[in-house]
């Protein structure tokens, strides 16, 4: 009986515990199936209705093709590829139904002509059309160059600090979204998969990059403005960005107000640029100036996207920082927001990017800064003790014995001499922490990551600037001499643990060795390069099958360099783009910081579960 009231007490609270022990004689559920029943009885959201991303990259003489899994298709669904090379007949290459890994490598191609690819689906024998044609389809162009990327050729521009993806015109497949950060007045441009552009515009006369705090700047520090979703489920994405007086948008249109200082949000149409609907951003600081923003989506309802708003500006003195959080609905023609969060004078701290996931498994999302987390509908879930400002944390599946999401994060000059601490992130208690109090004050850790990367412990491992420690126990594996640089996980060469992005080189740690592996320098490519902040344009799942993709601008600015893998695997997971925790992670920007699914993905993993989901038309 003691055990029985403990569960009940611990999910659903004393009296519903009580009217259910009166009323049924049944064992109560445990706590993995109480999460379970959650899940089943939640509803299906809203997602992207994606393609097969077919894409072929040349490897010597070997052409590697990959493509998407995707989350609702059958458990037995095969494939089979058809080459057609020099616009002749399509040949089937492979001898039998593909089921493992999706992807494969051609090794009797003439790639002095053009091979065209063509991945069909098989179920129970029989091949079966997908319901998205437009990413089945891959052209490898005759000649091309080795190397694991493709290109998109971009107009004359400036220099480009961040890109983002949606699927513009309804295909199945992600098209560009580009900022040129650097032109007066900054430039913004949508472009098709292939390079085709779609339109241009610019944010205007209060876009000057001097400033975070100028109404309508785009791409400083970490206050980027801009996202990029099918907000209404239309099957095509929305541009969605901060706004004021003097922005013109793709179709020509000026927005014009007689103040420089108040600002909106906008939604445009990706297609177009032509402005769908704005709301004003909340006021309440406006005697301070105008707010830098950082944008999001998340499932704040469990059904739909909506826009979250992370803001701030400083107060007149510039002595402290303004923070509200806001959330805006758009049902295809207009835009509301449905509420704001003020952090007034309370001691919740903020970092450099948010994480928007359903971190309780209650079907709704949850937004979390490095010190607290709201509930999706904007009222305070929890703080987290002894934490301040940081420059990066991470909320996921760590540790597979664990049901629950755990949390990461560093620390900057923290006056309890906190460096970097592990926790429970359906409520935030404390797992165990890292601190110095001879530098209490001090020290700026400025860099942190997590990823399986040593299969003889258990659960992820997390680093700083100390060695690399086992998350779930705490255990050190190597000291601050023997560890990668903590910059960005990667997914990139096929079996289950971690690989990294740093600088342009992406690197695989030998934990027998204690040593980095170079596994691609992406600069002897296209002459690929990184922003002015040192970090990729973009990257996350947008081509192939479940490992990652970066996007980075060539150094002219003339083209996207897309790094997509060229390594096999028998691994066969659903697209990370339509699990919802990593797809909301797609859409946030900030200081880059590495997307996570919503299961465990390592060494030890089970199969996933197929997300609760629905898709657009």
């Amino acid at each position: 009986m003691f055990y029985i009231w403990k569960s009940f007490i611990k999910s659903i609270g004393l009296l519903i515990a009580f009217a259910l022990i009166l009323s049924f004689s049944a064992p109560t559920l445990t706590a993995k199936a109480e999460i379970a029943e959650v899940k089943a009885n939640t509803e299906a959201r809203q997602m992207e209705n994606l393609g097969r991303g077919v894409v072929a990259v040349r490897d010597g003489s070997t052409v590697f093709i990959s493509w998407r899994l995707l989350a609702l298709d059958a458990k037995d669904i095969g494939f089979n590829i058809y080459r057609s090379s020099a616009g002749g007949k399509e040949v089937k290459i492979n001898k039998s139904v593909i089921t493992k890994g999706t992807n494969y490598e051609d090794k009797t191609a003439d790639l002095s002509v053009s091979n065209v690819y063509h991945v069909q689906p098989v179920i129970n024998g029989k091949e079966v059309k997908d319901n998205k044609t437009a990413g089945s389809i891959f052209t490898l162009e005759a000649g091309k160059a080795d190397g694991p990327y493709v290109t998109v050729p971009l107009k004359e521009g400036g220099p480009i600090r961040n890109v983002w993806v949606g699927d513009f015109d309804g295909d199945g497949e992600y098209d560009y979204f580009v900022s040129r950060y650097k032109e007066k007045p900054q430039v913004i441009e949508a472009y098709k998969q292939d390079g085709t552009l779609l339109w241009s515009g610019n944010m205007g006369p209060n876009s000057d990059i001097e400033s975070s705090y100028n109404s309508a700047t785009i791409d400083v520090g970490m206050w980027d403005n801009v996202t990029v979703y099918d907000l209404d489920g239309d099957g095509k994405s929305e541009v969605i960005l901060k706004i004021a007086n003097g922005v013109t948008f793709g179709d020509g249109e000026k927005w014009s107000d007689d103040s420089d200082t108040k600002q909106w949000i906008a939604v445009l149409d990706g297609m177009t640029g032509k402005l769908k609907s704005a709301e004003p951003l909340p006021d309440d600081y406006i005697s301070d100036g105008p707010l830098a923003t950082q944008l999001g989506i998340g499932y704040l309802n469990g059904k739909t996207p909506s826009i979250v708003v992370y803001a701030k500006n400083r107060t007149k003195d510039r002595k402290e920082f303004n923070l509200v959080y806001s959330a805006y609905s758009y049902n295809g023609s207009n835009l509301v927001m449905d509420w704001k969060w003020l952090r007034e004078s309370q001691v919740h701290a903020d970092g450099h990017q948010m994480r928007i996931g359903d971190f309780d498994e209650d079907g709704k999302d949850e937004i979390s800064q490095i010190g607290f987390v709201l509930n999706g509908d904007g009222t305070l879930k929890y703080s987290l003790s002894d934490v301040r400002h940081g420059d990066r944390f991470y909320i996921g599946k760590f540790d597979p014995n664990s049901d629950g999401f755990q949390g990461y994060g560093i620390q900057q000059d923290n006056k309890n001499g906190l460096l970097d601490y592990y926790y429970d992130a359906s409520n935030g208690s404390m797992i165990w922490q890292h601190k110095d109090l001879s530098t209490a004050g001090t020290q700026d850790v400025g860099r942190g990551n997590i990823g399986d990367i040593d299969p003889r412990y258990s659960g992820y491992e997390v680093w700083s600037f100390d060695g690399i420690y086992n998350g779930p126990t705490n255990t050190q594996i190597t000291t601050s001499e023997n560890q990668p640089y903590p910059n960005f996980r990667l997914w990139w060469d096929g079996d289950l643990l971690s690989e990294k992005w740093d600088s342009g080189n992406i690197d695989k740690w030998d934990y027998k060795e204690n040593k980095v592996g170079r596994l691609v320098t992406t600069w002897k490519y296209e002459n690929a390069t990184k922003n002015d902040r040192k970090v990729m344009a973009f990257y996350g799942d947008v081509l192939g099958d479940w490992r990652e993709e970066v996007i980075q601008p060539s150094r002219d600015y003339s083209k996207l360099v897309i790094f997509t893998t060229d390594m096999p695997t028998d691994t066969r997971l659903y697209t990370l783009a339509q699990n919802p925790m990593y797809r909301n992670s797609m859409t946030v920007r900030g200081y880059y910081q590495s997307h996570l699914t919503d299961y465990y993905l390592g060494s030890e993993m089970t199969t996933p579960p197929t997300p609760n989901i629905y898709l657009a038309p």
